[in-house]
């Protein structure tokens, strides 16, 4: 993914056209990882995911968390951060960036276990799944919550 300084407006139509491309395939990649383990834990006989619109709202999820927390824009300059970082820990935009990344690695470490499941034909259990399907849950909100963080920094710099 390349970062771009630019604003929407002033790129090309290619540049627009490939950043869609890229956010959808990323919504797409999130989908199918709820998919999978919905899938995993449907197989549990859990009563939690036992309609299609149940699977579809998981999958609508995981797609909004790919779609807003893995591309994160690029956070503006920050006027107030004094170099060398105290005790580097870092800055906020770090910390979102922290919590994005662990998102994305607790949902697909989730996802994994899932279609390893499902693959070698393992029955799950309901203890298991619901880990499982808690772990992808809190990954994914992880995610949705560092993309809206980032975008709600940019447009209070954006504002000043």
């Amino acid at each position: 993914m390349t970062g771009h300084r630019t604003s929407w407006n002033t790129r090309s139509i290619i540049s627009r056209s490939a950043h869609i491309l890229e956010r959808t395939g990323l919504a797409l990649t999130g989908a199918s990882c709820a998919l999978f383990v919905a899938a995993h834990v449907g197989r549990a006989e859990i009563d939690l995911i036992d309609t299609a619109a149940a699977v579809f709202a998981i999958m609508i999820y995981g797609a909004l968390g790919f779609y807003l927390g893995i591309d994160l824009p690029r956070t503006p300059p920050d006027r107030r951060m004094h170099l060398p970082l105290r005790y580097r820990w870092g800055t906020k935009a770090d910390a979102v960036e922290l919590l994005s990344a662990a998102g994305t690695f607790l949902a697909a470490v989730a996802t994994v276990v899932s279609v390893f499941s499902i693959v070698l034909g393992e029955t799950a259990r309901a203890s298991g799944a619901l880990i499982i399907w808690l772990s992808w849950a809190v990954g994914a909100t992880m995610q949705i919550a560092a993309g809206v963080v980032a975008r709600r920094k940019i447009e209070a710099a954006e504002a000043l």
